[in-house]
């Protein structure tokens, strides 16, 4: 069982660069998107859009046209699917969308999410960590009702200094602020698994890139896209790698893979 998480900053856009040669080849079981910036009606019955060979879809677009939004395709349809919160300061945005599935004789909780960025100013920041909060309380719900459970998606965040290029000069920039990794360390306190880093330690592994030329090419990047699991289940899971050689967006897709 193989589920998908890319942050494809535009569906549309993303479809002029090699997108269902991408999809085709990946062959995943679910692939969960951020930032679509699309709504269905706008795709008027698309089919490449709406269901790409011939993929069940489930979307939670944004209110506002052209902004944020999120998508999961799978290869049969979902048990349940579950758009936002239940908080309309968040949900107006489409940033939280979950749906069960089954894998074997298990069922599983799969949330695709795109955190607020906190902006350059730190304009949102209350509100990212308001939206954190919110996130962290419908985990442990589900984790309390024993659900298997994982969340992918952009966090906008990364955690440690092994998780961007040039740590000590992004310490007062949007997606490094103590009070954003503070959220991700607690998240990490009350047991919640790092898919990727449960397997790779090392440095130099990023899913974000600045579209400024050469940035790519230098690896200078961060890490904002995660697969957390709850700890229950941690050994379910058999891999998490990231595919940054796939181009089409400033993100990478990371994968993550169940064992049979």
């Amino acid at each position: 069982m193989k589920i998908v998480t890319w942050n494809v900053n535009g569906l549309r856009a993303v479809h002029k660069k090699n997108f269902l040669a991408w999809f085709s080849d990946e062959d995943a079981d679910l692939v969960c998107l951020q930032e679509t910036k699309v709504t269905p009606e706008q795709l008027k019955g698309d089919e490449l859009f709406l269901h790409p060979y011939q993929y069940s879809s489930a979307w939670n677009s944004a209110q506002k046209p052209g902004y944020s939004g999120t998508l999961i395709y799978s290869k049969k349809e979902p048990l349940s699917v579950q758009k936002g919160l239940g908080i309309d300061e968040f949900d107006v945005e489409g940033r939280w969308l979950e749906v069960e599935f089954q894998s074997g004789r298990q069922n599983w909780i799969v949330i695709c999410t795109y955190f607020p960025n906190s902006q350059r100013d730190h304009a949102r920041l209350d509100y990212k960590l308001a939206f954190c909060q919110a996130a962290e309380k419908r985990l442990q719900e589900l984790r309390n009702q024993q659900k298997r459970v994982m969340i992918c998606g952009d966090f906008n965040i990364a955690h440690k200094e092994i998780d961007l290029k040039n740590p000590k000069t992004n310490v007062n920039n949007a997606g490094f602020l103590p009070q954003e990794r503070a959220w991700l360390d607690r998240l990490t306190g009350l047991g919640w698994i790092d898919g990727f880093r449960k397997f790779e330690k090392g440095a130099d592994h990023y899913t974000w890139w600045s579209y400024r030329p050469g940035v790519r090419e230098k690896n200078i990047g961060w890490r904002l896209d995660y697969f957390f699991i709850n700890p229950e289940v941690q050994d379910e899971v058999q891999r998490v790698i990231h595919r940054p050689e796939v181009f089409g967006s400033d993100h990478c897709p990371v994968v993550l893979e169940l064992k049979d």
